[in-house]
């Protein structure tokens, strides 16, 4: 089989005649022995081959794959703290910026599995949780 493109798979070029003019050294084949047979359809494995499912090997990537995702999900949270840090210290923090720290912090939970990574992140969730009440305390008051 051959594929092509992302049309899916298709059937390489069948035997090709020999180059020249005579006939050459030739086998007898099971098919010639027996005579003509009828042959089943064959069916290609559109679901495995398809690109959905080329797409979801890709995705799932090596060790490097993973530790480039997870550095690119690191630098992006740690932004997202040092914004927070200049709003905290120009006195301008909104919960608009805790909020968006706590999706953070969430998003960046379910894609680890490293138990003092999980202890740090539930000290900065603990710390934005605090912040975002008081700030709802000044507004109440």
């Amino acid at each position: 089989m051959k594929v092509t493109g992302t049309g899916g798979v298709g059937q390489a070029g069948g035997p090709r005649a020999a180059r020249g003019g005579g006939e050459g050294f030739r086998l007898p084949s099971v098919a010639e022995a027996s005579g003509p047979a009828q042959s089943s359809g064959v069916t290609t494995p559109a679901a495995v081959m398809g690109v959905d499912a080329l797409l979801t090997l890709q995705d799932v990537g090596g060790p490097l794959e993973r530790r480039r995702r997870a550095v690119g999900r690191a630098g992006r949270l740690l932004d997202i703290l040092d914004n927070v840090k200049l709003a905290l210290l120009d006195g301008e923090l909104s919960t608009a910026d805790l909020q968006q720290l706590q999706r953070a912090l969430r998003e960046q939970r379910e894609a680890t599995d490293d138990p003092r990574l999980e202890g740090l992140l539930d000290e900065i969730e603990t710390r934005a949780a605090v912040e975002l009440a008081k700030l709802e305390q000044a507004r109440a008051a």
